[in-house]
């Protein structure tokens, strides 16, 4: 090979690495960006003395909507327990979601946060949720499951309506495909 074809072949493999490293860390750049900027509606967790520290802005009032959806291959039943509220921005907020597990089998859920508006995303705080960890639900099973949030009151003034979205996918292939890797590990 001559020298010029050699350059050449390194060239394109080093563009090949990096083309390999940046989709790597694309995922992991993402999630920072959302979190920051309260992009693609991903919310914020917040510990509880962080969200009791805010202030109520108890002149305003903001209706947070809940919609709950099931991902297709997922045999459950999903919704929330109250469709709609009015929430003063700053104030601690409990709700409730049930779901179903219709299959005769087990099954692992894992749900996924969206807020909509956009900008609403940052404001909107939860310290406790279900979204946070993958629910076992046993064949048949019926749960409530937890949310607790607040609004932050910087929230701008022109956002009177936030519309949080869960939608539950099945892991439980990926759930079983980690506890084995883990085992064998150990």
């Amino acid at each position: 090979m001559n020298p010029a074809t050699r350059r050449h072949v390194i060239r394109l493999a080093l563009v090949v690495a990096a083309m390999f490293g940046f989709g790597y860390a694309l995922v992991p750049l993402y999630n920072v960006v959302c979190q920051i900027t309260g992009l693609n509606g991903k919310t914020t967790r917040v510990a509880s003395e962080e969200a009791a520290a805010f202030e109520p802005d108890l002149d305003r009032w903001v209706t947070v909507e809940f919609v709950a959806n099931v991902n297709a291959g997922l045999p459950w039943t999903f919704a929330p327990v109250v469709h709609r509220m009015k929430v003063h921005p700053g104030r601690l907020y409990d709700a409730r979601f049930v779901a179903t597990n219709l299959s005769t089998e087990p099954l692992i859920g894992q749900a996924v946060p969206s807020v909509a508006p956009g900008e609403a995303a940052k404001h909107f705080q939860k310290t406790e949720c279900f979204c946070f960890t993958r629910q076992r639900f046993a064949a048949g099973e019926t749960r409530e499951l937890p949310l607790r949030f607040v609004i932050d009151p910087r929230l701008p003034k022109h956002v009177k309506t936030v519309t949080l979205s869960y939608t539950f996918f099945d892991v439980t292939s990926t759930a079983k495909a980690e506890t084995e890797t883990t085992q064998t590990q150990n």
